[in-house]
């Protein structure tokens, strides 16, 4: 969803050289013709070995600079073990590999950010499940509740790979200390210093849930944070199963306390008109009038970060950074919203195995760390080997044993209704509707 602006050129430059001179130690030193894996380079690598010669295709919806990134981190995996992954990004990536997987020509691997398709393929039957080893290394390296988001029906079918923390808020750390501002640690300090910012003539909020064909996710975000907050991690699971209705009391209670931020025309929306152009701004251009203090706070995930203009310092002490989006009641605990991707196999065979295996490790977490612009919830990756700040922020909280972590609401909910009716019933509620109806008519369209 987000193509980085930082410049990586040299970074990758000197990562390839790096990986070309211990390609050939691995390659040269052995005499095992299968791999290298007898050299210390490719020692890290010997449980993967005894497939030479096969490939492996892995498909995601991570393309780009990103993607380059992805296939550049598992380089060394190939030349060390002699499998090949041939690799495909695709923007209609949650759209094609239905088609894909119904049509029997599903990829080996893919990365499935949705728990809730994941779910689909497994009940069809087109999964497979994870080996014993896979699971074991998964178990090792991740917390229960993201191994929970890829087990149906007591069958574990892929580790966690890549993650993001969406409970953040970007502002001006300059000027924050300009103005005497504190950053908020409560929800009610950061209501007093909304209040405080409205004003001093500036609108606190800046806004966008437009995103093309999934417009008005942002908005649900939004929600789920404070779904979180509001009610508590038990309750935000019953909503997101549908063991209570979608216009349940505690749904709305939550929904409110967004609409005192997103619907309040002291608040919003810095920089680009009124409440009703929330849903005409696009999330990737929300958040750029904090540069030019227009707004002061923008709600979006970590990979925000690349989305700022070029040239745009994002540190503690930068042009702009994140804190933690506040507790409402700190008794329930540190709540986060968050989200990644799974890594799923249609198919069984031993290096798609391997693979499978390998990208659970924490070889492989910390390797595409290393290349920067990534974050994991792998608990041996070493906050040490993420460059970026915000990244090394979101790696902290997602390591904090105190934190509640939840998935993604709308990705875990059925397709109809965490990518339909509730982003459509956000555009309509930002739009003036009120959120009883938008409740109701949520409610409604969930699945029989």
């Amino acid at each position: 969803m987000a193509v980085s602006t930082r410049p990586r050129q040299a970074l990758v430059l000197a990562t390839t050289l790096a990986l070309a001179l211990s390609a050939a130690a691995c390659s040269g030193d052995s005499g095992d013709s299968d791999s290298g894996s007898t050299s210390a380079e490719c020692a890290a690598f010997d449980a993967y070995t005894g497939n030479d010669g096969t490939t492996v295709s892995i498909y995601s919806s991570i393309r780009d600079a990103e993607a380059d990134l992805l296939e550049e981190s598992w380089k060394q995996f190939e030349d060390c073990t002699g499998i090949t992954i041939k690799y495909e990004g695709s923007g209609e990536f949650e759209a094609q590999l239905p088609v894909k997987v119904d049509g029997g020509n599903a990829p080996d691997i893919a990365f499935v950010p949705q728990p809730g398709l994941l779910k689909r393929f497994a009940d069809a039957g087109k999964l497979k499940e994870a080996s014993a080893e896979t699971k074991t290394m998964a178990e090792a390296n991740y917390p229960k509740e993201w191994l929970d988001y890829a087990t149906v029906g007591g069958k574990f079918y892929g580790a966690p790979f890549g993650s993001n923390v969406k409970s953040f808020v970007w502002y001006s750390p300059k000027l924050f200390a300009e103005k005497g501002w504190k950053v908020p640690t409560t929800w009610d300090e950061m209501t007093a210093l909304s209040d405080t910012i409205a004003g001093a003539g500036i609108k606190p909020w800046c806004a966008g849930i437009e995103s093309g064909d999934a417009t008005g996710w942002p908005a649900t975000d939004w929600i789920e944070d404070v779904m979180l907050r509001d009610a508590g991690a038990d309750v935000y699971d019953q909503w997101v199963e549908h063991t209570i209705p979608f216009n349940d009391p505690k749904v709305a209670s939550a929904v409110d306390r967004v609409g005192k931020i997103l619907k309040d025309p002291k608040y919003v929306n810095g920089g680009f008109g009124d409440v009703k152009s929330i849903t005409s701004t696009s999330f990737q251009e929300a958040g750029t009038p904090i540069l030019e203090n227009k707004c002061t706070m923008y709600r979006m995930a970590s990979f925000y970060a690349n989305q700022w203009p070029e040239g745009t310092k994002v540190a503690e002490d930068g042009d702009v950074f994140a804190f933690y989006l506040p507790a409402v009641d700190p008794a329930k605990g540190k709540p986060v919203l968050g989200g990644g991707e799974f890594t799923v196999a249609f198919a069984d065979r031993p290096e798609v195995q391997k693979v499978q295996t390998y990208l659970a490790s924490g070889e492989a977490a910390n390797t595409r760390a290393k290349l920067g612009n990534w974050v994991s919830a792998n608990n041996k990756l070493d906050i040490a080997n993420v460059e970026n700040p915000i990244d090394k922020l979101a790696v902290e909280i997602l390591q904090d044993k105190s934190a509640v972590f939840r998935f993604d609401g709308s990705d875990l909910m059925p397709a109809a209704v965490g990518a339909g009716t509730f982003w459509k019933g956000m555009v309509e509620w930002i739009n003036g509707k009120s959120t009883t109806e938008v409740l109701n008519q949520i409610e409604g369209s969930w699945p029989k």
